[in-house]
């Protein structure tokens, strides 16, 4: 990793906003969906892909917000290509409504930016009785990015374009269980640690794109799968400290963390920029690639979460993993 602000490889940096990295890209005729549009760098995400000409669909839990945040971003942007969905990863049925809901609309899709999460939360299960964080960060867009799999396919063959889907993970992927993934502990309370909870569903979001991309890789689809950490957020980490470290955190802020623009670059970079295409299976940190934990390179524990997250949709309760 470089000093916080130096170029990499790229010519891009941790200082680079979502702008910036998409400068002069023409996203004209491609369609996007974007997880968790309505809030952070989700919103800065919609905003500078339809900056750029792409048709976006936010995909959010509250229509509500959604549509707000729609009606700010076509100020911003006159001509903004945007439509609201419902979406709640937390829950399978919300998962299912919404991909058929989107190929009843008989939309193409050229990016799918699986984008959002939650973080540390107290010990929750969710509609499906599988661990909130595990639930809603990897399992609902793993079950996502099944169904709409095909979609991507049709789309990518009838436009010649390629496909990119892009998975937001975090550094914590560094910080799960010490077994990394526990296959047969998901849903144990009595040892859940809400922060190494947060960084095995982190860690299953780059197992999730490296498998992703070997699939389609075999299958000689022009679709990509990668994984990113989007930088330590201005706006999202106050809350999860207590008033004391909040403090001190503040303090050095400015020059640690980043902002929503800078934040949302890494996603921005990976979708749209012409130097990744044809990158697939990579993990991009400040808009270049960067070095995951070894244990991500692991085919076997890719394959194992694959399976794993494969029969909970497919079973629709995660009741038997507890």
């Amino acid at each position: 990793m470089w000093f916080f602000g130096s170029k990499g490889a790229s010519g891009f940096s941790s200082r680079s906003t979502a702008e910036e990295v998409t400068h002069g890209v023409d996203g004209t005729g491609l369609t996007a969906i974007v997880t968790g549009a309505s809030s952070g760098i989700g919103v800065e995400t919609a905003r500078v892909l339809s900056l750029r000409g792409v048709h976006v669909v936010m995909a959010v839990r509250n229509t509500g917000s959604g549509a707000k945040v729609k009606e700010d971003i076509v100020k911003q942007v006159p001509g903004a290509k945007l439509d609201v969905m419902e979406l709640d990863l937390s829950s399978m049925q919300s998962v299912r409504k919404f991909a058929s809901e989107y190929k009843s609309a008989g939309l193409p899709l050229n990016l799918l930016i699986n984008n959002a999460g939650i973080m540390a939360c107290p010990f929750m299960l969710s509609k499906d009785n599988i661990e909130l964080q595990f639930a809603t960060n990897h399992l609902g867009h793993f079950l996502l990015t099944k169904l709409l799999l095909d979609t991507m396919k049709n789309t990518s063959r009838e436009s010649k374009r390629e496909g990119r889907i892009v998975n937001l993970s975090s550094e914590a992927h560094r910080f799960s269980y010490p077994e990394g993934v526990r296959f047969d502990k998901i849903n144990d309370k009595s040892s859940y640690s809400s922060m190494r909870a947060y960084g095995q569903s982190k860690l299953c979001n780059v197992l999730h794109a490296n498998e992703l991309a070997k699939q389609l890789k075999e299958d000689g689809v022009n679709i990509t799968a990668n994984s990113l950490h989007p930088g330590a957020i201005m706006t999202n980490l106050g809350r999860y400290f207590n008033p004391y470290l909040a403090g001190a955190v503040g303090a050095v802020a400015k020059y640690i963390l980043k902002s929503v623009p800078q934040g949302a670059a890494t996603t921005c970079y990976v979708a749209l920029n012409p130097q990744v295409a044809g990158v697939t299976g990579e993990y991009f940190a400040d808009s270049n690639i960067a070095k995951p934990l070894p244990l991500v390179k692991d085919t076997e524990l890719a394959k194992k979460v694959w399976d794993f997250s494969t029969k909970l949709t497919d079973s629709q309760s995660g009741e038997s993993s507890s």
